[in-house]
């Protein structure tokens, strides 16, 4: 079978995996590989806002689309939660129409600093596949956008799916935190403390979770902190790759996941269905208040 050694790093004559392509890119990497990767505009939003419509409006000169919720998300379910994984048939069957095989390498972009290009870049990796976030999203690029759409030829990109030691289900979230290991929230403290809660209809967190909202990996432009930076904001929680992360759907977390992985600490699990899957089922216990002191 065909994977993902075949792409040639253009700067380094090395070939690309999801070994040797950082998880997070700067755009003059970007600048300099651009006839080597396909870009993906990711953009999504919890509002009224439309993805679609902003990427028609101007993107990155080349880029192709892909929704959050059609393209690398699967229907929402109840224990699954909003944004459950997709389908491995179709996923593949959405990167094949826009021109993505398994070993094309990936540059995906959002505007909020990978909240959620993150999630479609964690997904590419965990299949092996050369993948990476555009630190800074399209604000860094620029003003060089276009609003025509690439050309680009239908291919044939087989089914694969996520291996299982990249995710955790919430009964192993339960297990992990009973011996020791540690399991992080990556939403806001308030969401974390049950406060201002719009989105899920229970708010709060799973007993024992730690706080480390995916935004404080990120500058006030919304580009990733040093590799030090973030190892040293990790350590402090002793987040390594036996962790867990979660979000309110496991969105967010893959932020966390790829900057994790960045700072040279391993690649941790994701429980998929996160709070909107933890907090569908009345019998899973429900912890509120900011986090105390052991946690």
């Amino acid at each position: 079978m065909p994977g993902h050694e075949t792409t040639e790093h253009k700067t380094t004559g090395q070939k690309m995996t999801a070994h040797t392509i950082d998880p997070i890119v700067s755009v003059s990497w970007l600048r300099q590989n651009r006839d080597q990767v396909t870009v993906v505009d990711a953009r999504a939003y919890l509002d009224d806002r439309d993805g679609r419509s902003n990427y028609l409006e101007g993107h990155i000169p080349g880029a192709v689309f892909l929704d959050l919720d059609s393209d690398f998300s699967g229907p929402p379910e109840i224990d699954e939660g909003r944004h459950p994984l997709p389908d491995p048939e179709i996923f593949a069957a959405n990167l094949g129409a826009v021109g993505i095989s398994p070993d094309t390498t990936v540059v995906a972009y959002d505007d909020q600093g990978g909240l959620i290009a993150g999630r479609l870049v964690w997904m590419l990796r965990s299949l092996g596949q050369p993948a990476a976030l555009l630190d800074g999203g399209i604000q860094a690029w620029g003003d060089d956008l276009e609003q025509s759409q690439p050309e680009y030829e239908i291919t044939s990109c087989w089914p694969r799916a996520i291996p299982e030691d990249r995710l955790a289900t919430a009964d192993q979230v339960v297990d992990h935190i009973a011996k020791g290991g540690v399991v992080a929230d990556s939403r806001g403290a308030d969401r974390y403390a049950g406060e201002n809660e719009t989105i899920d209809p229970t708010g709060g967190h799973v007993p024992g979770a730690v706080s480390l909202p995916f935004s404080e990996n990120l500058s006030e432009e919304k580009s990733f902190l040093s590799k030090s930076e973030l190892a040293s904001r990790f350590e402090a929680s002793d987040i390594d790759g036996d962790a867990i992360f979660y979000c309110g759907s496991g969105v967010s977390a893959c932020n966390n996941l790829l900057a994790v992985e960045a700072a040279g600490l391993g690649t941790p699990r994701l429980y998929v269905g996160s709070w909107s899957g933890w907090s569908s089922d009345p019998s899973r216990p429900v912890a509120t208040g900011p986090q105390s002191e052991g946690e």
